[in-house]
């Protein structure tokens, strides 16, 4: 080892083997390196990962005790040529935790052939998910005697699954997702189910035949159990329903989700689930159940925890017996069409709920007259929204002091902002208040708010100036949304003091002004400031902003150029400034912006050269904090608002309503991923480029109103995805594209006025026009016909124009004295002026000799 790094070249090295013809490193024998007694060290395994080639790996006798976090042996799976790895005689006797995940494993094998796990005494936590462990290979597990946690999903584990290939195991924790276990089969000797409490069988299809839900039984001390995803073939729908009544019998059971399993009755409920008194918390989410609530339900008194959501239930809550689950702290009823008070009268009792949520579809009702008594709960979580017609706030509001989110959208409230629900609650993260009636100024709390980090009242009707100081008082904000309001004057500079903040959004109200220089935006990733009054220029604003992925100021009033320095926004995905007066060129430094999805630049008035450069693709992620924001964009002639987590695939470009010129790059038409493309409204001239046939994902496609020339390229109809297709006004000739695929679907108004442009769905007729000798330009006599003048004509009728001004100024000559004395005075001044310039010069003339 000492002589390492003495040649350059490495497969020259001890220890080190290379092949012979590529010349990469195929095995390294790095055994016995750090061997002294006592010497214990943690191995970073990603430092093997350059040598991808690599297919014999030998660590042992090197007192390896474990690997650093988040870089263990389990980061060797990229090695796909990796098959031999040995680490005997090393010190991983106390390692604790081992994932082996994604590593196409398929049993254990030692050096000497005989067929074991390293003896690895401490190890609580195996995970050997997605790989190649069939049941026959588990029997090795059996050596490991402190294991409590084995994570055997997504492998090829099919059929019965005996517990007798554990042994006598200490198993807590088991994980058996994604295989095709048809039941569970234990031995009264070794009852090795009897210590596990927790088990997994997610994303399991249970078919005709099956006994798995029958053998659960096998699980006498089973506490939680997930069954999520799984699939009930065919009629096994509702032959599963009784052997899910089944899971009754398992008094022990304290947490049980069937979340999305494609359940639609709710008999098993009754029949089943509500026999398991001990029960704490039920998941039957994501399911297709209908009708009301069963009634056994009000006998479950330990639920601490129910989630209802998605599903089709019905029914008002005041009449189902909840008061009687004063146990409560988790309840969701979102997604359902239940009738629920805005009031929460029926939960007044609940003193341990913290959690209440109700979103979307439900209908939300206020009471003639709501009580006045205090709720004995304090919530955490409170989400109300979907349809309702409530117009002041809920009283049991006004008694909460916990509230860490707080969600009341679509209610139509009516009144002022809500000042009192931050100073109430201290400890306020979330506030969305979006979609409501709210009106007035937006008035902040008297103190600094050190914890809210959402604020959403968009689509209200708040009016007034942003509060000069909202950047002091609420200093800590990561998400402000203050969009579809009326709110007037200037951004305050206060922002500036939002240290933390993300995601502005001031669009769509009537702020003016220039946009401020002295944003502290060091993290801010979207700004939403279109559809205002903004003017001025965009040098400096955003300047630090280098995070930058979304800045839309379309419709605004915005003057200048585009800033070069934008190549500073190095992670900028959507750049929105259409509708503006911005001018000058396109810098051609946009190029260097290498995430750029959608560039929209349409009706300013921009001059200068189409950059070639310039890139658009759609392998871009959405924003984590997006809360709704909105972006407009036009495509297939008509705007449309996408929110910015819709558009991870989606792409375009519009330079529309420009004043552009030159030819359009041909490196545009390699935008392969790219879905629209607008250029009309320029001066363009030149030809459409071939290489437009590799747009392949484009759907709509504009270059109309230009002076592009030539033919439409054939090859254009090979764009399956095409459903707009313009290029009228232009001075294109030719055939259009044959009626085929798509272009089978585009009328005249995707060719109109190209005068020398023929074929379907034009009336013009190309076999006609080739014949014909005004558009013929095979010879100078056929060109001279294409002139539109008739040279015979021409001067004849210049010859009778002459004669007939000249009779009309002899007549009124004639007629009139006085024009006829001021004609004659005019001449004779004009001879004198003559005869006397003639006299003056002829003398200087008279100098010159000619040689």
């Amino acid at each position: 080892m000492s002589a390492w790094g003495i040649t350059a070249d490495c497969c020259s090295w001890v220890r080190v083997d290379c092949n012979s013809t590529t010349g990469h490193v195929v095995q390294l024998s790095l055994y016995d390196v750090k061997s002294t007694e006592g010497d214990y060290w943690y191995l970073n395994a990603s430092l093997f990962l350059p040598f991808q080639q690599l297919n014999s790996l030998t660590l042992w006798g090197n007192n390896i005790a474990g690997c650093i976090k988040n870089e263990g042996f389990e980061r060797l799976s990229a090695l796909g040529n990796l098959e031999h790895l040995d680490l005997e005689f090393n010190h991983l006797r106390s390692l604790k935790e081992l994932s082996l995940s994604e590593n196409a494993i398929e049993g254990f094998i030692s050096s000497n052939g005989n067929e074991e796990v390293l003896k690895l005494s401490n190890l609580e936590y195996l995970s050997l998910s997605s790989n190649h462990v069939n049941i026959s290979l588990l029997s090795p597990l059996t050596r490991l005697p402190s294991l409590k946690y084995l994570d055997l999903e997504y492998n090829q584990l099919e059929g019965p699954f005996n517990f007798k290939e554990l042994g006598k195991s200490k198993l807590v924790t088991l994980n058996l997702s994604g295989n095709n276990i048809t039941k569970f089969v234990d031995s009264r000797e070794i009852r090795a189910s009897n210590n596990i409490s927790e088990l997994y069988l997610n994303h399991i299809t249970i078919t005709k035949g099956s006994k798995l839900l029958e053998s659960l039984g096998a699980f006498s001390h089973l506490k939680s159990l997930f069954l999520e995803s799984c699939k009930f073939e065919g009629a096994m729908l509702n032959q599963g329903l009784p052997h899910l009544q089944k899971i009754g019998a398992m008094s022990s059971l304290k947490k049980l989700s069937l979340r999305n399993c494609g359940l639609n009755d709710s008999e098993f409920l009754n029949q089943g689930v509500c026999k398991l008194k001990q029960l704490q918390e039920l998941d039957i989410s994501y399911n297709d159940i209908s009708g009301g609530l069963p009634s056994c339900l009000a006998n479950m008194t330990s639920f601490q925890s129910l989630d209802l959501s998605s599903n089709n239930f019905v029914g008002n809550i005041s009449l189902y017996p909840f008061k009687r689950l004063t146990n409560l702290e988790y309840l969701d009823f979102s997604y359902n069409l239940f009738q629920i008070p805005i009031s929460l009268d029926p939960f007044f009792n609940h003193s341990k709920l913290k959690h209440f949520k109700s979103r979307d579809n439900n209908e939300i009702y206020g009471e003639k007259t709501e009580q006045n008594l205090t709720p004995m709960f304090q919530l955490e979580t409170l989400s109300i929204d979907g349809y309702a017609c409530n117009e002041t706030f809920p009283k049991f509001l006004y008694y909460q002091h916990n509230l860490r989110v707080a969600s009341l959208q679509s209610l139509k409230l009516r009144g002022r902002f809500p000042y009192w629900l931050l100073e109430n609650n201290t400890k306020l993260e979330k506030l969305y208040l979006k979609n409501n009636s709210l009106s007035g100024p937006l008035q902040l709390p008297l103190h600094s708010h050190l914890n809210l980090s959402f604020l959403d009242i968009s689509d209200n009707l708040f009016h007034g100036i942003i509060p000069l100081d909202i950047g002091t008082h609420l200093s800590r904000l990561e998400l402000v949304d203050l969009s579809k309001n009326d709110f007037n004057g200037s951004i305050p500079s206060s922002f500036r003091n939002m240290s933390l903040l993300q995601i502005l959004d001031l669009s769509n109200n009537d702020i003016s002004g220039s946009l401020p220089s002295d944003f502290s935006c060091s993290n801010m990733i979207g700004v939403y400031l279109s559809r205002n009054q903004l003017q001025g220029s965009l040098e400096d604003a955003f300047f630090d902003c280098l995070q930058l992925v979304v800045l839309d100021l379309s419709h605004n009033n915005m003057t200048g150029s585009i800033p070069s320095w934008f190549e500073r926004f190095y992670q900028l995905g959507y750049m929105i400034l259409g509708h503006n007066n911005i001018e000058g060129e396109i810098p051609i430094q946009l190029c260097n912006l290498t995430q750029l999805s959608l560039i929209d630049l349409s009706h300013n008035n921009l001059s200068g050269h189409i950059p070639p450069c310039l890139r658009s693709t759609s392998n871009f992620a959405s924003l984590s904090l997006s809360s709704g924001e909105e972006i407009e964009f036009t495509t297939k002639r008509n705007i449309y608002s996408y929110q910015t987590s819709m558009l991870d695939y989606f792409s375009g470009i519009d330079l529309s309503c420009n004043k552009l010129i030159g030819q359009i790059p041909i490196q545009i038409g390699y935008l392969n991923e790219i879905h629209v493309l607008n250029l009309s409204h320029n001066n363009l001239n030149g030809k459409i480029p071939a290489s437009f046939s590799n747009l392949s994902q484009i759907e709509s496609l504009d270059l109309s109103h230009n002076n592009l020339q030539g033919n439409i390229h054939s090859q254009l109809t090979e764009l399956d995805f095409l459903e707009v297709f313009n290029v009228s006004c232009n001075d294109l000739s030719g055939k259009t594209p044959e009626k085929v695929k798509q272009f089978a679907t585009f009328d005249e108004s995707s060719y109109r006025d190209n005068p020398l442009l023929c074929g379907w769905p034009l009336q013009k007729d190309c076999a006609t026009m080739e014949s014909s000798p005004s558009i013929s330009r095979n010879s100078n006599d056929t060109e001279e016909s294409n002139c539109f003048i008739d040279m015979e004509g021409f001067y004849v009728s210049f010859g009778v124009a002459y004669v007939m001004v000249l009779l009309t100024i002899a007549g009124v000559l004639f007629i009139n004295p006085y024009w006829r004395q001021v004609w004659f005075y005019f001449v004779e001044v004009s001879i004198d002026k003559c005869y006397y310039f003639l006299i003056d010069n002829l003398g200087c003339l008279s100098k010159f000799k000619l040689f």
